[in-house]
């Protein structure tokens, strides 16, 4: 059986940040959280797991981590550009699963933007600004 694996930046994206626990510990860095316990907190994710998750993000150069205590040794992770790069991802992410997976009393966090509004994320074209609805984006090249 003959297969066209098309190459793509989504798949090599999703091989380094597509599983739930990494997603999640880029979650709580844009919001604000460290430490590793307040990963394993706030995400529920076993600590082993994460630990594995935290490494592949730092080899990655998606994430650096400081120490903060010698004894025992406790670190600090904080995203890079490359990580910081996340964030829109992360809202995008949110923003769908308000609209599409929310539980019947709405979504259970509401961020506000700097401007004082409710913030609702959206993808919008570089060159133009325009918003890009269902079926606006199309593939011009396959360079496959």
């Amino acid at each position: 059986m003959s297969t066209d694996v098309r190459p793509c930046s989504i798949a090599r994206t999703l091989e380094l940040v597509g599983e739930k626990w990494t997603l999640l510990a880029v979650r709580e860095m844009v919001l604000g959280n460290h430490r590793f316990d307040e990963f394993v907190r706030y995400t529920g994710a076993p600590r082993d797991i994460l630990t594995n998750r935290l490494r592949k993000l730092e080899d990655a150069g998606l994430v650096h981590r400081t120490q903060y205590q010698d004894r025992p040794p406790r670190f600090e992770y904080h995203l890079t550009e490359a990580g910081q790069a996340l964030r829109p991802i992360i809202a995008t992410l949110r923003e769908w699963g308000d609209q599409y997976v929310a539980p019947p009393g709405g979504p259970p966090m509401v961020f506000t933007h700097a401007c004082g509004e409710t913030f609702h994320a959206a993808v919008a074209c570089r060159a133009c600004g325009e918003i890009a609805a269902s079926g606006s984006v199309t593939l011009a090249t396959d360079r496959s």
